[in-house]
């Protein structure tokens, strides 16, 4: 009896037309809704979040659209569906208030919704792309050492803040030689509470340089960091972080289009009249976005060489406007990742002051 029913059901699901499967992914278990083309509800199952569950209860649908919302499973699982042979969209959760401010949410009806917008118009969904499996596992190295970088300067806060309530101050130096620099000035009172964490901040540091060397050896890997580190400022970090993550710089038709896609231009809600000044979106990826930041800091700060982005933004952060410095920021990392990208897809020797020697030509 049940051989019979999964072929009716089988002969069902093929003669539906465009199949679209909504899946709201949680960590133990998956609920899916599948759709015909006519919008009926076909299946709705609850299945766990393993290969070898969903994978059978995918491959009963072959060629079918499948939406769901990005989130820590969302890139292996996207590549195990496309690999099953399904149209495979991942939904960007924050532009989804349809599910996101739901009265009654519950995960079926998740999965509902998730279904019926990827069978509509998959544009409502603002679907995104992970990057392949090598580019995430090599990012993996530059998300470790920032783990390992903020973990030692939460230690080193910690210290200082220790010895300053004891009435002294340990002094200024590097944090790769804070273990060494501060041993002899910890007050015998503090050493055995303070000692074990200089131990921990010199077995970090050791991780951290061994993390340089193989993020050295992987911008060989990617000879495009090597155009990228062409711009001052730009390191093997900052440049490798922007090659993994943009992957592929076909992506944006108008290098321009890179900029809203790290979320470094305004929010907008004009209405009528109304133009308000809002701060950035903020979207895409948090570490890029970082990175991008600091460099702009350096190139704008007093150890930046002079080039044709440094003079814009100096210009930008003397124009008087409200906090016209934290803007320039900004809008020169800005400037600078489409600089980047430029630079990436071209190939080209860059010229740091080409618009000004131009000008000074004319």
């Amino acid at each position: 009896m049940a051989q019979r029913t999964a072929v009716a059901e089988s002969r069902a699901l093929g003669d539906a037309g465009l199949v679209t499967v909504g899946i709201d992914v949680s960590d133990r278990y998956s609920h899916l809704c599948v759709l015909g083309d006519d919008g009926e509800v076909l299946r709705e199952e609850r299945v766990r979040t393993t290969t070898a569950a969903l994978t059978p209860a995918l491959g009963r649908v072959p060629g079918a659209r499948v939406v769901m919302e990005v989130g820590p499973r969302s890139p292996w699982l996207s590549r195990m569906f496309s690999e099953l042979g399904h149209d495979v969209i991942v939904a960007n959760p924050r532009q989804i208030e349809l599910i996101a401010r739901s009265q009654r949410k519950t995960d079926r009806s998740d999965a509902e919704h998730l279904a019926r917008l990827g069978r509509y118009d998959p544009k409502l969904l603002f679907p995104i792309r992970h990057r392949g499996a090598t580019a995430q596992a090599d990012l993996q190295v530059l998300r470790s050492r920032d783990a390992l970088m903020r973990t030692r300067t939460a230690l080193i806060n910690h210290v200082r803040g220790a010895v300053k309530a004891w009435g002294s101050a340990l002094p200024s130096c590097t944090a790769s030689a804070f273990h060494r620099a501060v041993a002899g000035h910890i007050a015998g009172e503090l050493r055995p509470a303070l000692l074990p964490l200089l131990r921990q901040i010199e077995q970090l540091t050791g991780e951290i340089r061994r993390a340089d060397k193989e993020i050295a050896a992987m911008c060989e890997r990617y000879p495009e960091t090597g155009t990228l580190q062409q711009i001052v400022g730009v390191g093997p970090i900052t440049s490798l972080t922007f090659v993994l993550t943009i992957e592929d710089p076909a992506r944006f038709p108008k290098n321009r289009e890179v900029g809203p896609y790290l979320g470094l231009v305004p929010r907008s809600r004009d209405s009528g009249d109304r133009q308000p000044q809002l701060r950035i979106t903020k979207e895409g990826d948090v570490a890029l976005r970082r990175v991008l930041t600091h460099a702009a800091h350096y190139i704008l700060g007093p150890f930046g060489p002079d080039s044709d982005l440094r003079r814009w933004g100096l210009r930008y952060a003397e124009s008087g406007a409200g906090n016209a410095k934290k803007r320039a920021v900004v809008a020169v990392a800005r400037r600078l990742a489409v600089l980047m990208l430029a630079l990436w897809k071209s190939g080209e020797v860059y010229e740091p002051s080409r618009h000004a020697h131009a000008a000074e030509a004319a």
